[in-house]
């Protein structure tokens, strides 16, 4: 069965042979710093991206009002043109009408 000459007692911590490399304990503790060291970098990173996007926020709110200002001043543009070409056509028109009543006016009155 066993060949170690002690009983076994549940209350007695079990010693097992040691070997000349580092411990497990310290094994863990240096995976446990590696983790802390990669996440305080993680949460850095994400600071540092909150940051930017608070920034990227702040040039879209004036993107966004920019383009509301340029999207009011395009429509008054707009009216202005289509009244001032709406005006250039009733100047047409009405030089053509009086062009037009100047030449058969005197025609019917000539011929009547």
């Amino acid at each position: 069965m066993s060949s170690n000459t002690t009983p076994y007692d549940p209350y007695v911590p079990y010693d097992a042979p040691q070997t000349s490399g580092p411990s497990k304990t310290a094994n863990i503790q240096a995976q446990i710093d590696d983790t802390v060291e990669i996440m305080r970098d993680n949460i850095n990173k994400v600071a540092e991206r909150g940051g930017r996007i608070t920034d990227l926020r702040g040039k879209t709110d004036n993107l966004v009002v920019s383009a509301q200002g340029f999207r009011r001043g395009a429509h008054k543009a707009r009216k202005a043109m289509w009244w001032k070409d709406m005006k250039m056509r009733m100047c047409l028109i009405a030089g053509i009408i009086i062009l037009l009543v100047v030449i058969i006016v005197p025609l019917i009155v000539h011929f009547t």
